[in-house]
């Protein structure tokens, strides 16, 4: 049930004025980001702990958020990166047998704002016709509001645009991982016979993505965002990976795409690159990116791949994309968004070279893009035959 019929608690204010009431649950205080709406029926827990959602308010188009609680397994991160949570129903008791907890306690532990009771439909309308907003969220238990003080903090946001935030996110120093994907029935289990080096750039990595490289068959080194290629090369590897992550791609390419570059013109070493780490490819490559009106955020985009004619159902997450427009000689274009017609993957023509705008990982949504990890396997499989 809905909390409509009691005082507000919460209020959502957008910078152009509107204002949102409704009731408010985990941390309380005052939080600022983009809004954006994100369409999965399932993972809400990996959304909120996904690094690439920095900076942003997370609207939930699905209703029933909050009814199978929370799971430690199921964090993408140590803690949650969205600025804060919109949802429509009240989070009901969880009825799941892998729930450790509440979601109001596990947010409110963790610093984060939610509100309830919101007209999500009605939200996600304005988002799409309008573009991502500025927003202000606030929970005050008393339900006192200062609505121009929360409309004025929106208008002053500064915007994703030139922010570099995947040095907010990024790990602090370089570590091993070897954790591969859950299984029925022993759950996480451990890579004991790896046969690929990769080092892997953390713009913002979720642990799935980790994973999924283990899962392959790689030995997994992780070094921060400001990792230099001489960094990148004293491992020895035989793949380097480039991770998802948040921000303006064209900020976080200050640094990170003369060390692509460096990569590319000085090894022959395969690459593959997943969401930021999609753009900050193309941005090495000579392409160009560009902000997006309202992003893709979701579980259930449909991706068709040109070589095959392949269309996949994939998870989403990008407010960025690469403009295919930009692509230079030697790059082709292998993805494209069967919603918007918007680039979602690109390749060297004569090098193991590739990167997708989606996430192949699936935490949450399908697993229909798995193969990617395979293929990057396969390609450092031929490099060391």
């Amino acid at each position: 049930m809905t909390q409509s019929n009691q005082t507000p608690t919460a209020c959502l204010a957008l910078a152009d004025g509107s204002l949102f009431y409704g009731h408010g649950f985990g941390a309380t205080g005052t939080t600022v980001a983009e809004l954006c709406f994100n369409t999965a029926m399932t993972g809400y827990q990996e959304i909120m702990t996904d690094p690439s959602y920095a900076g942003q308010i997370v609207t939930f188009t699905f209703p029933h958020i909050g009814n199978t609680g929370v799971t430690s397994e199921d964090d993408e991160t140590a803690d949650p990166v969205a600025a804060g949570m919109v949802v429509k129903w009240d989070p009901t008791t969880p009825s799941n047998w892998r729930s450790q907890g509440e979601l109001s306690d596990w947010l409110a532990k963790r610093n984060r704002i939610a509100i309830c009771g919101v007209d999500t439909r009605k939200l996600t309308r304005a988002i799409r016709q309008q573009g991502a907003p500025h927003a202000a969220l606030c929970h005050d238990p008393e339900g006192n509001f200062d609505t121009e003080a929360l409309v004025a903090q929106a208008r002053a946001f500064s915007g994703l645009e030139g922010l570099d935030l995947a040095k907010d996110v990024t790990c602090a120093q370089s570590y091993r991982w070897d954790e591969m994907r859950w299984a029925w029935p022993e759950g996480y289990t451990r890579q004991e016979a790896p046969k690929h080096k990769v080092v892997a750039i953390d713009y913002g990595a979720k642990r799935n993505i980790l994973r999924c490289l283990a899962s392959a068959g790689c030995d997994v080194t992780v070094l921060p965002a400001s990792a230099t290629a001489d960094d990148v090369l004293a491992h020895n590897p035989d793949g380097v990976f480039l991770s998802n992550g948040p921000g303006d791609p064209a900020a976080t390419g200050v640094y990170a795409v003369p060390m692509i570059q460096k990569i590319l013109n000085e090894t022959d070493l395969p690459v593959f690159g997943i969401c930021l780490g999609h753009q900050m490819l193309a941005l090495a490559l000579g392409a160009k990116t560009v902000k997006m009106n309202h992003g893709h955020h979701g579980a259930n985009h449909p991706v068709k791949e040109h070589s095959t004619g392949k269309v996949e159902i994939t998870s989403m997450n990008h407010g960025f994309a690469v403009d295919a427009q930009t692509l230079p000689d030697g790059v082709e274009e292998t993805h494209i968004s069967l919603f918007d017609g918007s680039n979602c993957g690109i390749r060297m023509t004569d090098r193991p070279v590739f990167s997708v705008q989606h996430h192949p990982e699936a935490s949450p949504g399908p697993q229909d893009s798995f193969y990617l990890f395979e293929r990057f396997a396969s390609y450092m499989e031929k490099e060391n035959a």
